[in-house]
């Protein structure tokens, strides 16, 4: 059997689109072949892609400039498997189409229907990172485009602040500048060597203490949070994160210690960059953890809990 070509319709803002595979298949399956976009509105046969990173307007080759006609038309995010389409076939992403009433494009019912012939295409197309405007260069498969964005280095950074309802977002260089500005209430200690002082710890319910340390050029966050659980238990959680990337918080450990009544307890690790916080690690006890029994045996009568922080280069 001779296959020679395969064609696809579909719309793109309104413009009727013909994807063209021409290929030259053998009886066992095997062959080779070109998938070409023509514009059928467009007396020049192309399709022009604007290049939302640089602002330029081009028609490169005709695989890459496919991931431009997945670009939904109100938030301009790619439009991923599973894709469904109105009546008139344009396409909204999942993110925004719960949103609305009717297709942005031409206000035609969205209805439930599955565009198979976009999905196939789109699980060969080369998808550029959502924060590709920000700096990140990277292009993959749909399929691997969430996991990359979760801990792309060019994601933007969000408040540090442990339980703080602040919805900051910015760059690294602008973090220091927020928590001065915004937070002021937060002591900074110079030196790789302080002691975390938190006071009254036998306040009830949840809690947190947020300290900052300054050494070695870089800026630490130390946090003690005080968890109630449903059994009334509560739990203690002491972890130190970086004010920078994750491959900066490689080349630094750091060390708590707990000192008392001939007793000690000592957590040694390598801190969180702020990019990923703390809330996993927290989640997963992957921090400092004692109880109220532990922390009264360090306590002092106020109810005053301190934790000495050694931070050093690896």
């Amino acid at each position: 059997m001779r296959i020679n070509s395969v064609t696809m319709m579909f719309f793109v803002d309104g413009d009727c689109v013909r994807s063209e595979w021409n290929a030259n298949m053998n009886k066992g399956g095997t062959g080779s072949g070109s998938l070409s976009v023509l514009n059928l509105s467009s007396s020049s046969g192309t399709l022009p892609v604007k290049n939302r990173v640089h602002g330029e307007t081009s028609a490169s080759g005709p695989v890459n400039d496919l991931a431009q006609l997945f670009e939904c038309p109100v938030c301009f995010d790619y439009v991923l498997p599973p894709i469904l389409q109105c009546s008139s076939g344009h396409l909204v992403c999942s993110t925004c189409r719960p949103k609305l009433t009717c297709c942005p494009t031409c206000r035609g019912a969205l209805g439930n229907i599955r565009n198979l012939a976009m999905e196939k295409v789109a699980s060969t197309v080369m998808f550029p990172c959502k924060y590709a405007s920000s700096g990140c260069n990277v292009s993959l498969l749909h399929t691997e485009k969430v996991e990359h964005e979760d801990c792309c280095e060019f994601r933007p950074y969000t408040c540090p602040c442990p339980g703080s309802s602040c919805k900051w977002l910015g760059s690294l260089e602008q973090v220091m500048p927020h928590l001065l500005h915004v937070h002021k209430s937060i002591t900074t200690l110079q030196g790789e060597d302080i002691v975390f002082l938190a006071t009254d710890i036998n306040l009830p319910g949840a809690v947190d203490w947020v300290m900052m340390q300054s050494c070695f050029g870089h800026h630490f966050m130390l946090v003690l949070e005080k968890q109630e659980k449903v059994d009334g238990h509560q739990q203690f959680f002491a972890i130190v994160q970086l004010i920078g990337t994750r491959k900066q918080a490689d080349n630094f450990a750091y060390k708590l210690e707990l000192n008392g009544q001939r007793r000690r307890l000592t957590w040694e690790a390598t801190p969180r960059s702020i990019h990923e916080g703390v809330a996993s690690a927290i989640q997963n006890s992957d921090c400092l953890v004692f109880d109220t029994t532990i922390a009264q045996l360090f306590a002092d009568c106020k109810g005053n809990l301190g934790i000495n922080v050694t931070i050093s280069i690896v």
